[in-house]
């Protein structure tokens, strides 16, 4: 049995702060990660969602924004 180790997650809007980037260059780099890398969608009353991040998710945004700088040098 496998059991969920996720803890907690933090709102695109906490982790672009932390990451000194904007929510909007955040969800372009997210946009195409999956669940596996620490992605997922929250969803409230009124079908408003966010999505949010597990420490692991947050890490490889960290390294997907490094590999996009290197990109743009």
């Amino acid at each position: 049995m496998q059991i969920n180790k996720v803890h907690s997650v933090k709102t695109i809007d906490r982790v672009a702060a932390e990451l000194g980037e904007t929510v909007d260059r955040i969800f372009d780099l997210a946009i195409d990660m999956e669940p596996e890398d620490g992605v997922i969608w929250v969803y409230g009353p009124n079908d408003d969602s966010i999505i949010a991040f597990t420490p692991f998710g947050i890490e490889n945004l960290r390294e997907l924004t490094e590999m996009d700088r290197e990109r743009a040098r």
